[in-house]
């Protein structure tokens, strides 16, 4: 008998809980150690905001820049988490035959973890691109707008590419189910377990963040809040956040239910 699909439900729960705390941490006291508190605002001096908001934006680039600092090292680590969990899911049989499939398959891990970077790096130049054709600034605040692409490339393609692969125009059998894979999550966005819930609904929320956290900047209030790129950088990690919540949240509702399905059938056979 097959064994039942590898849903680490507890785990998980504390996986989340532990990296979307950090990445909140990142976000909100990882800046501060590379703001010099004598450092001159960039922006709005005339402009009095809340003293806990005065480190985040004495100076955009340098906020942005610790950020992705700290993006990177979560998300290597929640990406090879996920890319053991998508693993587990799929192989069937034997504990040891499961553990022999899962030896082959890591040995391409190093190739696959730097095709993941590779493809985060290109991925960000498509972002920097796009936002500069929705109106970012392209040589007054050229390096922010990349800094800005690269954070929400991070946040959006290294775990897909780390644990599916990065998509190619090979005509063998594993590219073109990688594209079929990608295509499916990210156009289709047709979700069909918890593993690609836990990869797709982050990287939409990141995507649909920041291009939300846009919205404050064309409002005239110039505040130092407002600078670019301060709150489409927070508005994908804000968006990442709760889509990640809610990828969990909506995977363990569902494998209740399924639970309690399957314990109804048994009552009833």
């Amino acid at each position: 008998m097959a064994n039942a699909p590898f849903f680490p439900f507890a785990r998980y729960t504390s996986i989340v809980g532990v990296h979307t705390s950090l990445l909140a941490f990142v976000a909100l006291f990882f800046p501060r150690m590379f703001i010099d508190a004598d450092m001159e605002q960039s922006s709005s001096k005339d402009r009095p905001q809340h003293p806990f908001l005065v480190a985040l934006t004495t100076s955009p680039t340098i906020t942005v820049s610790s950020m992705i600092l700290g993006v990177v090292v979560l998300q290597a680590w929640w990406g090879g988490w996920i890319r053991d969990w998508l693993i587990d899911y799929s192989l069937n049989g034997s504990d040891d035959a499961r553990r022999l499939d899962k030896t082959k398959i890591n040995e391409r891990k190093t190739s696959a973890f730097i095709n993941a970077w590779a493809a985060t790096l290109v991925v960000s130049l498509v972002f920097h691109f796009v936002i500069v054709l929705f109106g970012a600034p392209i040589f007054s605040s050229g390096l922010n707008t990349y800094l800005l692409s690269l954070l929400i490339s991070l946040l959006s393609v290294f775990a897909p590419a780390y644990t599916y692969g990065t998509p190619s125009l090979s005509s063998d059998t594993e590219s073109m189910v990688i594209r079929m894979t990608w295509t499916r999550l990210f156009a289709e966005f047709s979700i069909r377990t918890p593993v690609e819930r836990a990869i797709a609904y982050p990287s939409a929320g990141a995507i649909i963040g920041c291009w939300l956290g846009a919205i404050p900047i064309a409002l005239d209030w110039d505040r130092p809040w407002q600078a670019w790129p301060l709150t489409p950088a927070f508005g994908g990690l804000l968006g990442y956040i709760l889509a990640s919540i809610a990828a969990l949240t909506i995977s363990a509702i569902t494998a209740l239910a399924q639970e309690d399905i399957r314990r109804e059938r048994l009552k009833t056979s």
